[in-house]
């Protein structure tokens, strides 16, 4: 049992949240990001079906959204406000009195908001297969081997943490990004890291254990 000490603290890891954070609280996750709505009619004339070219909402854990409506002519309509729902209902009261209630369908990349087909976007470079060139902390024995993560564009995951006798465990499941903040949410659990990433570098932290993964993108695929 002690010599897989080290492989079942590294699971620990990726399954308990840091204490100065409360991702994973949230009661509906997933809406968190950007989404993006493009018209099937490109064109620049005001004879479109839909007045606007391109719609993008952004929404944030501290329940404030900010929404962008490109228009045919090529200028931006912007608002900013606070928004709450249900299983059911989106509720969008901008800052300047006006409330608006949507009746939404989500999952963990598409958003269909009165009809409206919204997509989840990646804002950052992070889609792509990760493996540990280093996992360190006072709590990580020598006998964890290898973290390997993939991180897929439409916002699924997959993550195996291995030990050198070869024994693994493996989550799969959603993920979503706000700020410099990674979130996974698997069967059984969730787990926030802050993550820094340079060029094919992905760094994974966790202060609450003083643990740190060093990743190096997969450019074999």
């Amino acid at each position: 049992m002690k010599k897989w000490y080290g492989l079942i603290l590294v699971i620990f890891f990726l399954s308990t949240p840091a204490k100065s954070q409360d991702l994973t609280q949230l009661d509906f996750p997933l809406l968190i990001g950007d989404w993006y709505w493009f018209s099937p009619d490109q064109s620049t004339s005001d004879s479109g079906e839909n007045a606007y070219k391109a719609i993008n909402i952004s929404f944030n854990s501290d329940f404030r959204f900010n929404v962008k409506l490109l228009k045919r002519d090529g200028t931006v309509e912007e608002a900013v406000g606070e928004y709450d729902l249900d299983e059911s209902t989106l509720v969008l009261s901008d800052d300047f009195g006006e409330t608006q209630r949507h009746a939404y369908q989500l999952n963990h990349n598409q958003l269909s908001l009165q009809g409206a087909q919204f997509t989840k976007v990646l804002p950052n470079n992070l889609s792509g297969t990760w493996h540990s060139n280093l996992i360190s902390g006072k709590d990580v024995d020598e006998r964890v081997s290898d973290l390997a993560l993939v991180l897929r564009p439409d916002f699924l995951f997959s993550v195996k943490v291995s030990g050198v006798e070869g024994r693994s465990v493996t989550h799969r499941g959603v993920y979503y990004l706000e700020d410099d903040h990674l979130v996974l949410i698997y069967r059984g659990g969730q787990q926030d890291s802050v993550f820094e990433l340079e060029a094919d570098t992905l760094k994974l932290s966790n202060n609450q254990f003083g643990m740190e993964a060093v990743l190096k993108r997969n450019l074999r695929q």
